[in-house]
């Protein structure tokens, strides 16, 4: 390797920079609020010298954040380069609400960051410390391109950014930033030249691997093939049109909620089934309701939710990028009864996981890594659906987590629309609790708050048909759940 250093973007990474445009902002975000604590001062505001020095004093942890992008010419295809100009004081800003600021009002601040892209010209990633809460706690409104990583890869910077400990201790200095040297756009060009050159030794490596590794390779060809075939006819034969899906605007609303984990698990464990068929039937009942309002004949409806699967495997654990394929999963919005739609959704889930429809993602982004850069939008775009919704479901810590000293209550994630989709759910569970965050174009879903409602109702509809009744769940009994559920 010459003299400078740079590190080249997957062809999933740079899918989410060809799928950007002004009011498509692909940047994932998240929400966390804070307990009272050390930080808080005797005015009550937030000591937000002391938060940006313990977020300096890990960045040599987190690369991405003093990277950013450079493009290949002729290719059109992105890199990571550090940015010898990197300041902090862009990066992390500080604001406060109209004390004593309620939750309606962080729930705006947040859809208005939520709305504003990131700039590609420096790193790409964004912290707001909001003060003025009313309880006298704080919030952080983060947001991170994503191009720079994944929902499980955003749960892992969590906990590198706070602390299960909860005692307060001064963050300690970190080693100085030494940027690597820059390439030129001739460096760029010539090595692109040259991976360019060997790619077809590199596939014919990567299948020689493949085959080696797999038992029956004609099965897993046709497995494969199989669900690339599925995927394809998705794009052929379109999802319906409904009042969530039309053109987006450029402003967002963003809601959320909270469930107690072990009431769902409880709902999970009398039905046998797992959580997240749990949360995509709870969807459902939303949708169902949402649409009802709306006046749409339900029997007419293809439905279909994205729902992301993490593929990463255990030597990933720890580093950032996107290493994640998807369901496509049609809901069974015409159906009334609520156990009846859960039982749909199981049969779909399972046949899911025995037909791996999953690879059919993961194959065209291993194709598009050996494709021109012209390509990778074409291939991206189909990956994506279509799809009237995204539903994700990240996993997060069951155990309190601190920054210095104070105990973080919430965090509720927000996924990115996609074109033409108006909402999106993403879950993100944490110390017992499961929380739901919702981002919604600020146009086609000017009653957000009404499938807020609906989510609580359809799991308390779930709830009772299962024979549950909420405060059942033992706390305790949610720490020995299998991992898998």
């Amino acid at each position: 390797m010459s003299h400078y250093n740079y590190d080249r973007l997957s062809a999933q990474d740079a899918s989410f920079l060809v799928f950007e445009s002004p009011n498509v902002p692909m940047h994932i975000a998240a929400t966390q609020i804070y307990r009272p604590g050390p930080l808080i001062n005797e005015a009550g505001g937030v000591d937000f010298k002391a938060i940006k020095h313990n977020i300096e004093s890990v960045l040599h942890l987190i690369p991405r954040y003093r990277q950013k992008l450079k493009w290949i010419p002729l290719a059109n295809m992105p890199v990571w380069v550090d940015d010898r100009d990197f300041n902090l004081e862009y990066h992390v800003r500080h604001t406060s609400l109209p004390q004593p600021g309620n939750m309606d009002q962080l729930k705006q601040l947040s859809a208005r960051i939520m709305s504003l892209q990131l700039d590609r010209a420096r790193p790409l990633w964004e912290m707001w410390v909001v003060e003025g809460l009313a309880e006298g706690g704080f919030a952080m409104v983060s947001k991170m391109h994503h191009c720079m990583l994944d929902g499980e890869s955003g749960a892992d910077l969590a906990q590198i950014l706070m602390s299960p400990d909860p005692k307060h201790s001064p963050p300690t200095d970190a080693p100085k930033f030494i940027p690597r040297p820059v390439p030129t756009a001739t460096d760029l060009v010539r090595d692109e030249a040259i991976r360019r050159a060997t790619m077809p030794f590199q596939a014919l490596r990567s299948f020689q691997n493949f085959s080696r590794e797999t038992a029956d390779l004609r099965e897993e060809v046709e497995i494969r093939f199989k669900a690339l075939a599925k995927l394809a006819g998705y794009v052929v034969k379109g999802s319906s049109e409904t009042p969530m899906n039309g053109t987006l605007g450029p402003h967002r609303r963003c809601d959320w909620l909270t469930m107690p984990l072990a009431d769902v698990k409880l709902v999970r464990r009398a039905l046998g089934c797992t959580v997240n068929d749990i949360v995509l039937a709870i969807v459902t009942g939303a949708v169902r309701d949402f649409l009802t309002r709306r006046l749409v004949r339900l029997d007419d409806v293809d439905f279909r939710v994205s729902a992301p699967v993490s593929v990463r495997r255990d030597e990933d654990k720890g580093h950032m990028g996107n290493k994640v394929s998807s369901w496509i999963v049609q809901l069974p919005v015409a159906e009334s009864d609520p156990l009846r739609r859960l039982e749909i959704i199981h049969e779909m889930t399972e046949e899911l996981k025995s037909s791996q429809q999953a690879l059919g993602v993961e194959m065209m982004m291993a194709v598009a890594e050996l494709t021109p850069g012209v390509l990778l939008s074409l291939g991206a775009r189909a990956a994506s659906g279509p799809i009237n919704m995204i539903v994700t479901n990240v996993p997060g810590p069951q155990f309190p987590l601190y920054m210095m000293g104070n105990e973080l209550l919430e965090s509720f994630p927000q996924v990115p629309l996609l074109e033409n989709t108006g909402l999106g759910v993403a879950l993100f569970s944490y110390n017992g609790s499961l929380c739901w965050g919702f981002n919604a174009d600020y146009e086609l879903l000017p009653d957000l708050d009404s499938f807020r409602k609906g989510v609580q109702t359809a799991f308390d509809e779930l709830s009772k048909a299962a024979g549950i009744h909420p405060g059942e769940a033992d706390v305790h009994q949610l720490h020995k759940e299998p991992k898998s559920s």
